[in-house]
């Protein structure tokens, strides 16, 4: 497999966060300038720049339009698994986890990762890409953004080297109390597939995580693609008595499980992990 040329992946994700920015700021239905001119606007070149852009039509966040160019997509349903207020069991995922470093830079927040992160778009970051390996086969390609000013001097070593939550807490006194994510579908892209060994446009899931400390301030914002192939997320529920007997209750509509088939109120408590399915 061709490794990616030093800075190209940090090349993509720049240009991602930066059509990011121009969906976000606009509505469903509205166009978004062409390629060549969001190629000319960021100073990038039309391969980096499609890549970003495909990742996004993939994501179901832009639709390309035959003729007439680009356009922000219908907003998404988001439907929460537990409610803010229950608990969420997430143990381990399966196999054995190591690392390999695909970049590691100090650079400036920018717009998007900035608003996220709530500090200003010139202030620094950490930004870190690395494939995620299980039993030494690919499993999901991740994207790390930490505010700078909280983890001075941290070398790729010493990430490789423990937990981050670990080394936040014991060398600088930064300790997590809350993480918020997202999971959808969606597919990979040519870079993204060759990094993974997988097909163009086979499955993935994508992960985003915005991660806070005791204060309340965000102190990480994660993306993460995950092979659909082996990874998937399992879900344990707890139905009725036993729920309430667990002391987590949640009415309403739970994700699967089609609205009215616990029309009384009925409780029900979950519980997620990661599961690695064996490889072929």
């Amino acid at each position: 497999m061709k490794a990616d040329v030093p800075g190209t992946v940090l090349k993509r994700e720049r240009a991602r966060d930066a059509v990011l920015e121009l969906i976000e700021s606009r509505s469903p239905g509205d166009a978004i300038p062409s390629e060549r001119a969001l190629c000319t606007l960021l100073g990038v070149s039309r391969p980096t720049l499609r890549a970003a852009v495909d990742e996004l039509v993939a994501a179901g966040l832009l639709v390309r339009e035959h003729g007439r160019g680009m356009f922000v997509a219908p907003a998404k349903i988001t439907q929460e698994l537990v409610s803010a207020d229950l608990a969420l069991s997430v143990p381990q995922a399966a196999g054995a986890w190591s690392s390999r470093l695909l970049e590691f830079t100090t650079l400036q927040a920018g717009a998007r990762v900035g608003r996220k992160l709530r500090m200003s778009p010139a202030d620094e970051i950490v930004y870190v890409a690395r494939l995620r390996l299980v039993d030494g086969a690919p499993m999901a390609i991740e994207h790390l953004h930490i505010r700078a000013a909280l983890v001075p001097g941290l070398s790729a070593q010493e990430l490789e080297d423990g937990d981050l939550y670990e080394h936040l807490r014991h060398t600088h006194g930064v300790h997590v109390r809350e993480a918020v994510q997202a999971i959808e579908p969606t597919v990979v892209t040519r870079a993204e597939a060759q990094l993974l060994e997988v097909p163009e446009l086979s499955p993935a899931l994508l992960f985003e995580r915005l991660t806070s400390d005791t204060a309340g301030l965000p102190v990480e914002y994660v993306h993460s693609l995950y092979r659909g192939d082996r990874y998937r997320i399992v879900s344990r529920l707890a139905l009725g008595p036993a729920a309430a007997t667990a002391g987590l209750v949640r009415d309403g509509h739970h994700p699967g499980i089609p609205p009215g088939d616990f029309a009384h109120g009925d409780p029900i408590a979950s519980s997620t992990r990661g599961d690695i399915q064996a490889g072929t």
